[in-house]
C-alpha cells in the first residue's frame, strides 16, 4: 500500500503577491509625499518662529539679570543675536543664532516697522522707545501654507500667533 505524506503548505509569497504589496506601497507613498512635504516646510517656519521668540525672552531676561540694557538684532532670514552693544564684537555677544540652524535660511522674515530689525530691553524688561524697536515679525516660506507671527509688547511680552484667516475668530492661536 502507498502511503501519501501529507503535502506541507508553500511558504513565502508569490511573485504576483510581491508586486501587489509594492504597487498599495507605492500609491499611499505618492498620496501622502505632498502633505509631508508641507509639514516639513511648516515645521521649519514653526522653529524659525519659536527661536525669535525665545531669543525675544532670553534678551529680556538677560537685561533684568545684569540690570542694563540688552539688545535683540534680528539679521537676515532668522538669524539672531543677543548683544550689550553691538553683534561685531564677539565679546559682546551673549547668545545668537545661524540662519543655517534649523534649515531655516529660506524662511522669509519681515518685520513691522519694515526698517526696524533691533528691540532693546531696559534693565526693567520693558522695550526702549530708542532706537525705534520692531512690534511684530511675520515668519513664511513658499510652500508652507502656515505663516506664523512673533509680537512683541512694550512691556516686553512675546506672542506667537497664526495670522492666517483660516482659523476661526475665537481661535486662541489666531492674532
Amino acid at each position: 500500500m502507498l502511503s501519501l505524506a501529507p503535502k506541507t503548505p508553500p511558504r513565502g509569497f508569490s511573485l504576483i503577491e510581491l508586486i501587489i504589496a509594492i504597487a498599495i506601497i507605492s500609491v499611499v507613498v505618492a498620496i501622502a509625499m505632498p502633505g509631508y512635504a508641507t509639514w516639513v516646510k511648516n515645521s521649519r517656519v514653526r522653529t524659525a518662529a519659536e527661536s525669535i521668540q525665545n531669543g525675544l525672552q532670553t534678551a529680556r531676561a538677560e537685561a533684568i539679570k545684569r540690570n542694563l540694557a540688552v539688545k535683540f538684532v534680528l539679521a537676515s532670514h532668522s538669524a539672531w543675536c543677543i548683544t550689550t552693544s553691538n553683534c561685531t564684537t564677539a565679546s559682546d555677544i551673549l547668545q545668537s543664532r545661524a540662519a543655517s540652524e534649523g534649515s531655516s535660511s529660506a524662511i522669509s522674515v519681515t518685520t513691522a516697522p519694515s526698517d526696524s530689525t533691533e528691540v532693546e530691553f531696559n534693565n526693567l524688561g520693558s522695550v526702549s522707545a530708542s532706537p525705534v524697536p520692531f512690534s511684530q515679525v511675520d515668519l513664511n516660506l513658499t510652500g508652507a501654507d502656515r505663516p506664523l507671527r512673533v509680537t512683541l509688547g512694550v512691556g516686553g511680552n512675546t506672542r506667537l500667533c497664526d495670522p492666517s484667516s483660516k482659523l476661526k475668530p475665537d481661535d486662541p492661536r489666531r492674532c
